[in-house]
């Protein structure tokens, strides 16, 4: 898949409500994961496809989210990419409301995202 593909369709996989299933068909089995802090002592780093599934299955038992919203992709140069996050919702286990906007950038390596890092 070229970039703009792969852009688009994380895009839509993730306004569709199918990021997880994503997974597979758009990330290199050793990708890596950076959030910009250390959520709840988990590491700002996830490596390798299986532990980026793990925060996804984290995200999904450990929140619920009333309102989210996904930019089209920005493309940069033909290895990178930029996504903007907006979501609102509560913890389930405290009740805690949040609202988040973040950047995601993503690089990619031979058709397969390699590496995406969050800015908050």
């Amino acid at each position: 898949m070229e970039l703009k593909e792969i852009a688009e369709e994380l895009v839509a996989g993730c306004r569709e409500n199918r990021a997880k299933e994503n997974l597979g068909r758009l990330y290199a089995e050793d990708a890596v994961s950076v959030e910009a802090v250390d959520n709840k002592g988990m590491g700002r780093a996830a490596r390798g496809l299986d532990a980026i599934r793990g925060k996804h299955d984290w995200w999904e038992n450990a929140t619920e989210v009333s309102r989210a919203s996904v930019s089209d992709p920005m493309l940069h140069g033909d290895d990178r990419f930029a996504v903007i996050f907006e979501v609102a919702g509560k913890m389930k286990e405290s009740g805690e409301s949040f609202e988040m906007r973040e950047v995601a950038v993503y690089h990619v390596d031979d058709g397969r995202i390699v590496r995406e890092e969050f800015f908050s």
